[in-house]
């Protein structure tokens, strides 16, 4: 459970970095998808894209729990 939240809190501070770089240099693509209201569009498909992955890794942590498990018994 440690790894995950340790996972996890890595991903937060790399959100971070990138978040301070796209400041710096707007993106006119970004600009264009939300002026047209298509921004929530990508905004979905990161999301679910990532539920996706953490809940794989949950599933897979979890397996590989279980394994460990059975091979000290």
């Amino acid at each position: 459970m440690f790894r995950t939240f340790l996972f996890f809190f890595s991903l937060l501070l790399t959100s971070f970095s990138v978040l301070a770089q796209e400041a710096a240099a707007p993106i006119e693509m970004a600009d264009r998808l939300r002026a047209d209201g298509k921004i929530w569009v990508v905004v979905a498909v990161i999301a679910v894209a990532f539920f996706g992955i953490v809940a794989y890794l949950i599933r897979l942590d979890s397996k590989i729990s279980k394994l460990e498990k059975d091979l000290k018994k």
